[in-house]
């Protein structure tokens, strides 16, 4: 009812401004430049809007420019995932510590930092479709900051679970609004590149941690895990102050017509993203988008289904790692933490090597399309990461339940890690090119159950090895990683285009 009333007002409101404007021709542009503030004069007001070659539309910025943009929101959704995972060396001497003698609890303490991924972005992506991507991304990062060097100082089981959800809140913020910034900065023919930078740090970052967290954790104090991160955020944050620059196309016109109004003294510049509505309002609807999306939406149902499974693996196989090296293997805090380096290096090649699949496949789609683009195009890379995810998890799960040499289960780990990679940037590029516009918000979307399957999955973790052991376990979660990839793409190749272009897609849109 509230979505019928809130399209018969945006109906209303357009019919009665093209009633206004009396049918007559207004091509009006400001200081003769038709590459510059194109305008229209409307009711009195000057209306500023985009023309196709403007420079500071995001999309023609110049590519230094974009990927110094990329480079940095990547760099800022790359500490969170760092700081999830980076205390899962030193977690038996933090048990210690903090007086934890639950499992269960120890492997909270990395859990509910990912539990706040399932709410921060709810209401922080849809932010940045209010006051842009910088303020959001700056403030959440300086909020990450300081809760995270809280959590080195805790003295209690009770603060450090408390330290760590309110860290991962800030934390949370670019994992949703990096996307946004991406889908931003470039065309749908030229996105794999940057989404292959942006969609590797969340899932690069829980792999590297635990690397120099182990040395921390043996040579110093695992609280010095809390502090490097907290230091390296904001060296991060230091450098988004003098490079980062807004990329929301519709905050930098409403800056440009702000600006027109100071310059004129008086003249009323408008764009085409103004309206009437009150700022609760406004801040209403697009905090509500995010739970439309998730909730009406069986695209992003099913990618956010699909990559729950995948992230939801990821900080179980991550959480675990240590138990599997320390306990089968024998080998000590820093050695057992150098065995992240093969998920690393899993996501690295995985990668590099999707990128120029994805561009070969896209562009010849494009062409057997007559030069039309359709977010589908991105579909048939799925396949290729949906297959190597359960050989991947066969190979660790049966390699280390067998404890064959140590190389063996580092192997399968990496081949999970390249199929999950290839799944992530293939599906995060499908929502990208399926909502433009609103990318954060479906982005965030897809987070919510993203985030609580990393929050739950490694909770379970040990009483499903103790249960099944390493073969069978993994061999469940491969069974399931089957179960689900392999439909996914398929409904989507076929069903896709019809689901985009129903009714309630377009109402999202408004």
């Amino acid at each position: 009812v509230v979505s019928f009333a809130m399209t018969a007002a945006r109906l209303y409101h357009c019919f009665h401004l093209s009633q206004s404007a009396g049918g007559r021709r207004l091509d009006r542009t400001r200081s003769g430049d038709p590459d510059r503030d194109p305008s229209q004069s409307v009711q009195g007001r000057v209306l500023i809007k985009w023309s196709d070659r403007d420079p500071q539309h995001p999309k023609n910025w110049t590519t230094r420019k974009k990927i110094t943009t990329t480079m940095i929101a990547s760099a800022f959704t790359l500490m969170p995932p760092v700081a999830s995972t980076m205390v899962a060396p030193g977690l038996g001497n933090m048990m210690q510590d903090l007086n934890i003698t639950s499992k269960v609890e120890g492997q909270l303490t990395i859990s509910v930092f990912v539990l706040a991924y399932a709410v921060g972005p709810m209401f922080l992506a849809p932010l940045s479709e209010i006051y842009g991507r910088v303020p959001v991304l700056q403030a959440s990062n300086a909020w990450f900051f300081c809760f995270n060097i809280g959590c080195g100082f805790a003295k209690t089981k009770e603060q450090m679970f408390v330290f760590r959800f309110l860290s991962g809140l800030g934390g949370s913020a670019p994992l949703a609004i990096g996307g946004g910034v991406v889908s931003d900065c470039f065309h749908a023919e030229k996105r794999a590149q940057a989404v292959s930078i942006y969609s590797l740090t969340p899932l690069l970052g829980p792999a590297i941690g635990p690397i120099a967290g182990g040395f921390m954790a043996q040579y110093t104090t695992w609280r010095w895990t809390f502090w490097a991160t907290s230091a390296a955020s904001a060296a991060i944050q230091i450098a988004a102050v003098f490079f980062l620059q807004e990329s929301f196309a519709p905050k930098i016109l409403q800056q440009r017509a702000a600006k027109l109004r100071k310059e004129t003294d008086g003249q009323d510049f408008c764009t085409e993203f103004d309206n009437d509505y009150r700022l609760a309002r406004v801040l209403t609807n697009a905090i509500v988008r995010p739970f439309r999306f998730i909730l009406t939406q069986p695209i992003v149902q099913v990618m956010a289904l699909y990559q729950s499974y995948l992230n939801g693996v990821v900080y179980l196989m991550l959480s675990t790692f240590p138990r599997l090296w320390r306990d089968t293997y024998g080998q000590s805090i820093s050695t057992s933490g150098l065995n992240y380096i093969s998920f690393g290096i899993g996501l690295f090649l995985g990668a590099q090597i999707a990128v120029p699949f994805h561009n070969a496949v896209y562009a010849y789609l494009k062409k057997k399309n007559n030069g039309r683009e359709k977010p589908e195009f991105r579909v048939p890379v799925i396949f290729v990461g949906a297959a190597l995810v359960p050989i991947g998890l066969f190979w660790y799960g049966w390699s280390a339940q067998e404890r064959s040499h140590w190389v063996m289960p580092n192997i399968g780990a990496g081949i999970y890690a390249a199929g999950t990679i290839i799944c992530f940037q293939s599906t995060q590029a499908y929502i990208f090119d399926a909502y433009t516009k609103y990318a954060a918000s479906a982005t965030a979307a897809t987070m919510v159950l993203r985030s609580l399957a990393g929050f739950g999955f490694p909770l379970f973790a040990p009483v499903m090895y103790n249960s099944l052991d390493y073969g069978w376990g993994n061999s469940l979660l491969g069974f399931l990683g089957i179960g689900i990839g392999v439909p996914a793409p398929i409904l989507f190749w076929i069903y896709g285009e019809r689901l985009r272009s129903c009714q309630i897609s377009r109402e999202l849109e408004g």
